[in-house]
């Protein structure tokens, strides 16, 4: 029905804590959206007419009387609350149980065989914010060589290192070697390349990120949009999280502002198929940094990007954001939190004004795009019947 659809995940914009949250640690009332509306003036008039105060109340931003796009909120099936378990459900995967934590750092049978082949002592070891690890280690780390190896309240598996120090050739194969020791029990969701560069007392975290993730299962939406011929777009760290599967080109992203211009640079490139987007800095710059002002400015500003991609729309194009958990940045803590996620459809073939509800599954996202091309996933019920004009 649609010969495009851009598909935005807005990482960790969560719109209400999950009934289970408490299961999963979170603190009581969690809510990413709604706290941080309660905490300072939120202005997002673009995801508000498109239906934004409709799908829950937020202070300061009121339901549309006559929204111009459907909207709605998706749970998350999987157990979990972290990038994977997100967007792995946004394309029909469930895990059956969550994805391993290491809150004591990582065991010796781990430990032992990533020193001794990747040739570097580690240090650390622990759960820690990546710039705090660094400001602690990073002297200790340029003066012997040792790789500082810490987690967090996710499934990953973090090596820092100053690009002076460990060349990112190396970091990169470091990081492929502990992906494979990180098999059965130990299988993390991401190993994690954190380079950073500067001086001791002004560290400073570099772009060349880079995240190896566990091979999804087969079938999943991305394959099936390959065996179909469908061009596929990944900006941001959509390729990392899949593997590069299913992805016809990718285009890394240094933050939400280069990601934006990136999304319009491959809209006006790429004529039909599937453009899917992570615009990762209400995360990692603001939701694990408490940071409310930052999330704010962040919402705000990628509400004002809104336009530019409307007017770079075409007559058969669908326009979808949503996200993949939360990361209440007023909360005690710094982890992700486990939250429903918004779902904003528009385009001009949407049919405006429909209230999708309160979805079961983010696979409901993957199964509307599945549906489109002509294809489907494992799980997710489909809403593109709903919005279709």
């Amino acid at each position: 029905m649609f010969d495009r659809v851009i598909l935005v995940v807005l990482d960790s914009v969560g719109i209400g804590a999950m009934p289970d949250a408490a299961e999963f640690g979170d603190p009581p009332g969690a809510s990413t959206l709604g706290n941080i509306a309660a905490r300072r003036t939120l202005r997002l008039p673009n995801f508000a007419r498109l239906g934004l105060g409709n799908i829950r109340p937020l202070k300061g931003i009121e339901p549309s009387a006559d929204p111009q796009g459907a909207y709605g909120a998706c749970a998350l099936a999987s157990p979990g609350k972290d990038t994977t378990t997100g967007h792995w459900e946004m394309a029909g995967i469930h895990l059956a149980a969550p994805l391993p934590l290491f809150p004591d750092g990582f065991p010796p049978e781990i430990m032992r065989p990533f020193e001794q082949r990747t040739g570097r002592r580690a240090i650390g070891n622990k759960p820690a914010s990546g710039t705090e690890i660094i400001k602690e280690l990073g002297e200790e780390h340029m003066r012997t060589g040792a790789l500082i190896v810490y987690t967090s309240a996710d499934s990953v598996f973090q090596i820092a290192a100053h690009e002076d120090v460990v060349p990112l050739t190396e970091l990169y194969r470091i990081c492929e070697t502990a992906r494979g020791i990180l098999a059965g029990p130990h299988a993390v969701g991401r190993v994690i390349a954190r380079p950073f560069t500067g001086s001791p007392g002004a560290f400073t975290r570099t772009a060349n990120r880079h995240d190896y993730a566990l091979p999804p299962e087969s079938g999943m939406l991305l394959d099936q949009l390959a065996a179909r011929g469908v061009a596929v777009t990944g900006v941001g760290k959509i390729s990392d999280v899949f593997l590069g599967r299913g992805i016809t080109r990718h285009t890394a992203s240094k933050g939400n502002t280069d990601g934006m211009s990136k999304t319009l640079a491959a809209m006006a490139d790429q004529p039909a198929g599937l453009i899917f987007v992570n615009l990762v800095d209400f995360d990692s710059l603001y939701g694990h940094r408490n940071d409310v002002e930052g999330y704010a400015r962040a919402l705000e500003e990628a509400d004002a990007w809104v336009p530019s991609v409307e007017s770079a729309m075409r007559q058969g194009d669908l326009l979808v954001f949503t996200a993949d958990h939360g990361c209440d940045p007023t909360t005690p803590g710094t982890d992700h939190t486990r939250e429903y996620v918004p779902v904003l459809a528009s385009g001009p073939g949407v049919r405006s004004g429909t209230n999708l509800g309160t979805r079961p599954t983010l696979s409901d996202v993957g199964q509307t795009v599945a549906q489109n091309f002509g294809t489907g996933i494992k799980h997710g019920t489909s809403f593109l019947p709903a919005i279709a004009a």
